[in-house]
């Protein structure tokens, strides 16, 4: 099994940053993608940042310009670096993680999420 922790959540005004961090954890053969979702209140849950083993990034265009996701895989952690934060970005914000647990076994990993709030 694999386990992702997710960290660095909170309450911010516009304008503001956070960064978010989740560190996968468990039987891992190797990692492909690694990725950041959200999903706000009534709404369906949308793909925030992606990042490919080989470092190819892809943003929602309602973030493009202000997060950014990198991952570090020594540590088996992928980030997202938000700023100029905005209201509209309020929602829970979930890592997820795709790879083998071996040659044959692929998994497919969510953290819990974290809360991230944005005030007017």
């Amino acid at each position: 099994q694999v386990q992702l922790v997710e960290s660095g959540g909170g309450l911010v005004q516009a304008g503001g940053s956070l960064r978010l961090s989740c560190a996968a954890s468990g039987i891992i053969f190797s990692i492909n993608g690694m990725g950041w979702y959200r999903q706000a209140p009534g709404k369906q849950r949308e793909l925030v940042a992606a990042i490919t083993s080989g470092g190819s990034t892809n943003y929602a265009d309602s973030v493009k310009g202000r997060f950014t996701i990198s991952r570090d895989n020594a540590k088996i952690t992928v980030y997202l670096q938000m700023n100029s934060l905005k209201p509209e970005d309020t929602a829970v914000y979930y890592c997820n993680v795709l790879g083998r647990v071996s040659r044959t076994r692929p998994f497919d990993s969510w953290g819990q999420g974290t809360q991230v709030t944005v005030s007017a």
